[in-house]
């Protein structure tokens, strides 16, 4: 095995380092199998529930009307997640573009935003309007307002109540960190501030971008309250098979509004052709319970590695996992540069070409990306990115395997030792 290892440029060293660290996390790896194994059964309950069939898997083209496949997939979804509808669409491009339609598709003009969890992700500054951009909700008349969270993470319930008011129609939250070095939400702490909520305005709609954290529990935020759940198809549901696509799973008359505005209204859910991806999509979605559970088990290696290595880290070691990203402070961007180039030469695409920082459209910095994946963006598969600003972190996810996410991790110290950048520790004080 060391020998296989030394081939793909991994040293003896930064090899022991690693193997002394995976025999620590053999207690936590047994409790994301258990994870995994739940979530397979399921998804399977789901699909033999709704007749899944090979004729399930037939190409539509043009309107799209009547497509099986398509509209038994969106009751498998539905019926995993415990929601009336869902929308899974190819034409979804991203996990942005799920959000907006479902923000564009349940506001008004005159109606109120809210973001009790702080200011969401990066992509979504334009849509929202924080940013001025052509089209955003700011533009049709839709206002925003966001609670930041307390100095140690957590919700500001009082400050929340303050801000709900009669024109709060939505309320959005982001369960995943983003390029923040906050820690993610539990399922079960979303379910406590929807409840909060809701009890001072009963109508208003809870949306949770969903986003890294779908099959990291046994339960989803749907579950514990959530209006709808939005999440993206080129991260965990996908299982790293599908090739494009997003999901809205919730009430049934939020799903139809952003139905309406994903195609336009009075056609709705009814047209969208499914372009041959339906297999993808199906067989994505059956794996993704084991997929995640491989990217959890990378996250938390991730974690350990780079705190035993005198890095902050987000969440550190031990914590429960929420979603499968790893955040590390790396302190400068020698360091994040090194990083990602470790994560681009262990990828089974695209190895032997090195990541730069770029201007990339909808961030407010230059940010760099490592991810030699199968798919285009797809963060399910190994992959790193990170703005290139203060305070230099970088943010770790993905692997279709454990073994990949592994190699991916162990390659980005062998960089940031081959730089000089980081000392490895005795391996005597790993026991």
């Amino acid at each position: 095995m060391r020998e296989i290892y030394e081939q793909l440029g991994i040293s003896p060293e930064v090899y022991e380092f690693g193997s002394k660290i995976e025999q620590l996390l053999k207690d936590r790896f047994e409790e994301f199998d258990r994870t995994a194994e739940y979530n397979q059964m399921k998804v399977l309950l789901a699909m033999q529930k709704n007749k899944v069939s090979a004729e399930c898997f037939n190409s539509s083209s043009g309107y799209g009307y009547d497509d099986f496949g398509r509209d038994t997939l969106e009751k498998v979804y539905a019926d995993t997640f415990h929601t009336e509808a869902c929308l899974v669409r190819p034409q979804i491009a991203c996990g942005t573009h799920a959000l907006a339609i479902a923000l564009f598709g349940n506001l008004r003009p005159g109606d109120e935003l809210l973001a009790p969890a702080g200011k969401p992700y990066d992509t979504l500054e334009e849509v929202i309007g924080i940013r001025p951009s052509s089209g955003s909700l700011a533009e049709y008349g839709i206002t925003y307002r966001q609670v930041d969270l307390k100095e140690d993470g957590s919700f500001d319930y009082e400050a929340i109540k303050n801000a709900v008011n009669e024109r709060t129609r939505l309320v959005e939250i982001q369960r995943s960190k983003g390029y923040q070095t906050r820690p993610s939400f539990s399922v079960k702490q979303i379910g406590e501030l929807i409840s909060f909520i809701k009890k001072i305005k009963p109508d208003v709609i809870c949306m949770v971008d969903n986003c890294y954290g779908e099959f990291v529990d046994t339960i989803e935020p749907s579950d514990v309250g959530a209006d709808m759940i939005v999440g993206s198809l080129i991260k965990n549901p996908g299982g790293g098979l599908a090739p494009i696509g997003g999901y809205i799973a919730g009430t049934k008359e939020c799903v139809e509004n952003a139905a309406n505005r994903m195609t336009c209204p009075g056609l709705g859910m009814e047209v969208g052709a499914s372009l041959g991806v339906n297999r993808s999509f199906y067989q994505g979605f059956f794996l993704a319970p084991m997929v995640t559970k491989g990217a959890l088990k990378g996250a938390v290696f991730a974690a350990n590695i780079y705190e035993r290595l005198g890095f902050p880290v987000i969440p550190d070691g031990r914590e429960p996992r929420q979603d499968i990203i790893q955040a590390v402070t790396l302190g400068s961007p020698e360091r994040v540069t090194a990083f990602c180039k470790g994560i681009q030469a262990a990828a089974p695409v695209d190895s032997y070409v090195d990541p730069e920082p770029w201007d990339m459209p909808g961030y407010d910095s230059q940010v760099i990306m490592a991810a030699g994946a199968f798919v285009q963006g797809s963060s399910i598969e190994l992959s790193a990115d990170g703005p290139m600003k203060p305070p230099y972190a970088v943010y770790f996810q993905g692997g279709l395997t454990w073994e990949h996410a592994k190699l991916g991790i162990l390659m980005s110290v062998q960089k940031l030792a081959e730089k000089k950048l980081v000392t490895l520790p005795d391996p005597g004080s790993l026991l």
